[in-house]
């Protein structure tokens, strides 16, 4: 084995492997929102009648993988395990695509700190702030990239195949947008290959997602329909709700909730009733306070990437057109109206902004290599000192936010281990915005709270396990009578924040199995100061007493 392929060896496998070990040991990880310890939850079954084998929108036929693992080793952290070990997969493609695009141009020495920089200051933020997002977008388009520049192997084809794979069965839509996103970069690396391995991967792409479609249970059904209904409404503030009824009323007070499990409350009806497309109040309302909102998030966490682009684009304004130019702005166009897209029509968290704009930015290296040396740094100078500067913003920005997440972190896991002590003895816990404690905790970490937990918002509360843990607490899969049935039941505990609290009081009035039934709250004990989590109440069912009608005397009327 030469000395090449020694070095080319260490960069691709062992270097990433090194930085994200030395990113997680030095730096942390963090959860980025609480989706995936409530993924987590439903995969060990503390919020399940059994462990979940199928959670129907994500991890397909990771999911009964992941829960039997947790249902033989309950201890070990599988699902952050499993998740990163496909991110550092994603990294080895990468790595591999740019140690190959800069051989030719540059030495060994200069191609490994040429990787490294690019890791603390592209990817080490999908180490650091993670979420399950951000490996199906980074491992698709990585396959995709890796595939589309070995233009005459075909195991580089089944390697970048295989990848896309992985990845749709994580999360399918993430998958074909990361794919997606990487075509221009396929082209400017493969040519024709670019397109054939895309041909390949929507063949795979699109018989899965027929497969699915066949193979889906009406419940499973449902909850599909329902949570696109609830993302458009609370995550992407797509409609104005308009309800006409105290019924749905009610239920437009639910969904603001998260609280979804009513299924008479929440449906698809509900949903044609109260929140009609408004275009106006989109255009009107949502549109512009959102499109404000994604100018200043990009600009703020995509700097560096948005820098080298710009020095990119710098160098082909003052070097003579060559042929695919016009190719070239008309991707930039494309990804541009893309990220608008999806920023307005949608939202465009840091978990997938970050992957988008690195996948695309590689294939725009990629084209920038085709000039002669020449005129790729038309201003070395200049383009040295951006570049050092903008390590600099960025460490700075990196350490600080790892000060911020650590802080967050330390103050909900002290919140859950007050949870522990003040819920000791219980043997169920009824929990309404529990999930906030989840943000920015680590994903090699089991959390344990004592009984089984039966949550009442979250979007979990779609999941079709939810009915039948209800059907094996209280006997029924109503949400309504449970809830009554367990105020009934001893051993149960109730860990609620305090503005879910009145919502469930008016639920409880209006939506009993009778009308003179009611659920008193009462506050025992704060656990923590903090009043964006839930404390412990003490919840029981009241007589709640009609107003008495007026008695009226026999006396003969006087008329007047």
């Amino acid at each position: 084995m030469n000395t090449a392929t020694v070095g080319g060896f260490f960069r691709v496998l062992l270097l990433p492997l090194l930085l994200l070990a030395l990113s997680i040991g030095g730096l942390g990880a963090y959860y980025e929102t609480n989706d995936d310890l409530i993924i987590t939850q439903l995969l060990r079954g503390v919020t399940a009648a059994a462990p979940v084998t199928d959670l129907h929108l994500y991890f397909h036929g990771f999911a009964p993988i992941l829960a039997a693992l947790y249902a033989q080793f309950p201890a070990v952290p599988w699902y952050g395990l499993s998740l990163y070990a496909l991110l550092y997969t994603a990294l080895v493609l990468l790595f591999a695509v740019l140690n190959r695009l800069l051989a030719a141009c540059l030495t060994a020495w200069q191609i490994t700190s040429l990787l490294i920089l690019f890791f603390c200051l592209v990817f080490i933020e999908n180490s650091l702030w993670f979420n399950y997002m951000r490996v199906p977008l980074l491992l698709a388009g990585a396959g995709g990239l890796f595939a589309a520049q070995r233009n005459h192997r075909s195991g580089a084809i089944a390697v970048g195949i295989l990848a896309f794979g992985l990845a749709w069965l994580i999360r399918p839509s993430a998958a074909v947008l990361g794919l997606l996103v990487a075509v221009p970069g396929g082209v400017w690396l493969g040519q024709r290959r670019g397109a054939y391995v895309l041909a390949a991967a929507l063949l795979v792409a699109g018989v899965g997602g027929i497969f699915l479609t066949l193979t889906r249970s009406p419940e499973a059904t449902r909850f599909r329909v329902l949570d696109v209904l609830k993302s458009n409404l609370n995550d992407f503030q797509l409609y104005q709700p308009q309800p006409k009824t105290v019924h749905d009323t009610l239920g437009v007070q639910a969904v603001s909730h998260w609280i979804l499990s009513d299924s008479a409350l929440v449906n698809e009806a509900f949903f044609q009733r109260t929140v009609p497309q408004n275009t106006d109040y989109f255009l009107r309302e949502s549109a512009p306070a959102k499109l404000a909102t994604l100018g200043r998030l990009v600009v703020r966490d995509y700097f560096p990437l948005l820098l080298l682009n710009a020095l990119i684009y710098a160098s082909l304004l003052r070097s003579p057109p060559t042929r695919g130019r016009l190719a070239f702005w008309l991707t930039q166009l494309g990804f541009g109206l893309l990220i608008l897209g999806i920023g307005v029509a949608l939202k465009l968290p840091p978990r997938l902004g970050l992957p988008l704009f690195t996948l695309f930015t590689l294939g725009n290296v990629a084209y920038w290599l085709r000039l002669t040396i020449a005129a790729r740094v038309p201003f070395p100078r200049l383009a040295v000192s951006i570049l050092v500067v903008a390590t600099g913003v960025y460490g700075y920005k990196t350490l600080h936010r790892k000060q911020l997440l650590a802080a967050e972190r330390f103050h909900h896991e002290a919140y859950l281990a007050a949870l522990n002590r003040a819920t000791a003895g219980g043997q169920m816990l009824v929990t309404a915005n529990l999930e906030v404690a989840y943000k920015s905790l680590s994903p090699f970490q089991v959390y344990e709270l004592p009984g089984r937990q039966l949550p009442l918002t979250g979007w979990a509360t779609l999941h079709p396990s939810l009915p039948r843990l209800r059907q094996k607490l209280t006997g029924t899969r109503d949400f309504s009578a449970s809830l009554y049935r367990l105020a009934n039941k001893p051993g149960v505990q109730w860990v609620l924040a305090p503005e879910v609290v009145p919502f469930l009081h008016r639920y409880s009035q209006h939506s009993g199995p009778s009308e003179r039934l009611g659920l008193t709250f009462t506050l025992l004990n704060r656990i923590t100061a903090d009043s964006t989590l839930p404390q412990l109440y003490e919840v029981r069912p009241r007589i709640i007493e009609k107003p008495q009608k007026p008695k009226f005397c026999n006396s003969p009327r006087i008329a007047i």
